[in-house]
């Protein structure tokens, strides 16, 4: 690149500079760095092994095949890519104590991340929305509610998250990067890369904010007018128990919902502020690591059908049919 390219950064249409970013990771201390790499590795361990055992589970045990597990049990291969996505190039960078990260891999690594997270979004939209055809329309449940409909609503997802994370992509690879290329967080991501850029991010931040409203403002908006639905048919149930069970059920997917869109938002509304600081950091390990390893926790702690059909697959016992 020409000392006259580096001046003019506009001139290029989509001329990059930049040939690598510098992350700067979690700690500056090389102290604090072992401990670190210990945290991030016992978390991947659980979130893949926690994950795969549900999805282990659902899938060998007659009982579990349900839609509402169909979907968690594409809800734990998500969360296994998540986490894939951010933590073994963490790992990887906290070993060989290299920093830099080539512009490809960024984008690529932006790209996976709000594809998996998208996914995420509509899903559990997906098992909201089962909920409320079980709770409150359960005599035609089986057939609104069929195998094809589920396959349906998981490939509508991935469609949809695709889309959104390639625009996204798309619109990152058009800016250019021609000044500082240190980013003062462990992965690649859109609030991160604005800051860095010389060229005017106006567009790509409105983008965020109007697609961002059509990727999580509409299911959000989905998920609370089914459990209003939810509600209001729980309230009109007789029996404590049938209450009791009808909640229980929704009870891990509220929980699942409240931190992750908790989370998400707070990452992405605060795009105004001029300097991130380690906030960012916390609210970006939510995100990346904390949410993916407690949805398994969440649903098999409160759910008595999984902890027996994990309990099953461990010790090696099959029900008998």
């Amino acid at each position: 690149v020409s000392l006259q390219e580096l001046m003019q950064p506009e001139s290029g249409a989509n001329g990059t500079a930049i040939a690598e970013f510098i992350l700067l990771g979690l700690v500056e201390a090389p102290g604090l760095q072992p401990v670190v790499f210990v945290l991030f590795l016992f978390a991947y361990l659980v979130t893949v092994g926690g994950n795969l055992s549900i999805l282990a589970a659902i899938l060998v045990e007659p009982k579990l095949h349900t839609p509402m597990y169909f979907f968690l049990g594409n809800l734990s291969v998500l969360d296994v890519g998540c986490i894939s996505v951010t933590v073994p190039s963490v790992l990887s960078r906290l070993l060989s104590h290299k920093r830099a990260v080539p512009y490809g891999a960024c984008l690529t690594q932006l790209f996976f991340f709000h594809l998996f997270v998208g996914v995420d979004c509509f899903l559990l939209t997906a098992m909201a929305y089962d909920r409320f055809l079980a709770i409150c329309r359960p005599l035609t449940y089986s057939t609104r509610m069929s195998q094809t409909v589920q396959r349906m609503l998981v490939a509508a997802s991935w469609a949809c998250a695709f889309t959104n994370a390639l625009t996204h992509t798309v619109a990152m690879s058009m800016l250019n990067f021609c000044g500082p290329n240190v980013i003062n967080h462990f992965y690649c991501d859109l609030p991160q890369l604005f800051q860095l850029s010389c060229s005017s991010t106006q567009l790509n931040e409105l983008l965020l904010f109007a697609v961002g409203f059509i990727m999580a403002g509409t299911p959000m908006a989905l998920i609370v007018i089914s459990y209003i639905h939810v509600a209001a048919a729980v309230l009109q149930i007789r029996s404590a128990e049938g209450r009791k069970k009808a909640f229980s059920t929704c009870g891990s997917h509220l929980t699942v919902v409240v931190i992750f869109y908790g989370s998400g938002i707070f990452n992405y509304m605060r795009l105004g502020s001029t300097k991130l600081s380690d906030k960012d950091k916390a609210v970006g390990i939510f995100n990346t690591v904390i949410n993916p390893m407690l949805n398994p926790i969440i649903y098999s702690l409160r759910n008595p059908d999984v902890q027996s059909a994990l309990w099953r697959m461990l010790t090696g016992r099959r029900l008998l049919a």
